[in-house]
């Protein structure tokens, strides 16, 4: 974890040499600690399947993290807005992204494998309320045991 010292030293060596960004040693490089939330989300005509968050550190969330379907398979998208190009052919520009590979793909299987358990979550839940309300339907349909038989 940064700490302030390391932030200021960054600061004063930024000062020192003219320079907008100054990189970090590879030794103090790691990935950050996150946790992630997602919620299932379907509206008809739309592809997104789940709408994300990304809690980085406790202290940075990332938000409007997509869960989108393609043709083929469910994948991750992060926030982006759209560019025009000189052509007049509109993009998307991711806001933020991640710089790895391997942070990618960590990132990325956390969010499809939380996606995965909240809609099994709610695919469940909603079994088990339908079925509750059958039984009682059911039940209020049946006729009172204590009444003669005519």
């Amino acid at each position: 974890m940064t700490t302030t010292d390391d932030i200021l030293s960054l600061y004063a060596e930024m000062e020192q040499s003219g320079k907008t960004e100054v990189s970090r040693d590879a030794e103090n490089a790691q990935e950050p600690e996150f946790r992630v939330a997602v919620m299932p989300f379907e509206r008809e005509n739309s592809n997104i399947r789940g709408l994300a968050r990304i809690y980085f550190e406790d202290c940075f969330v990332v938000s409007n993290v997509s869960i989108i379907q393609d043709k083929e398979k469910e994948f991750v998208a992060m926030p982006s807005y759209m560019v025009k190009q000189n052509g007049g052919k509109s993009q998307y520009q991711d806001v933020c992204f991640p710089v790895t590979k391997e942070f990618r793909e960590k990132l990325y299987d956390a969010l499809m494998d939380c996606y995965q358990q909240e809609r099994d979550k709610a695919m469940n839940q909603g079994m088990e309320q339908a079925t509750s309300q059958s039984m009682e339907r059911a039940e209020s349909r049946q006729p009172d045991r204590n009444l003669p038989f005519r």
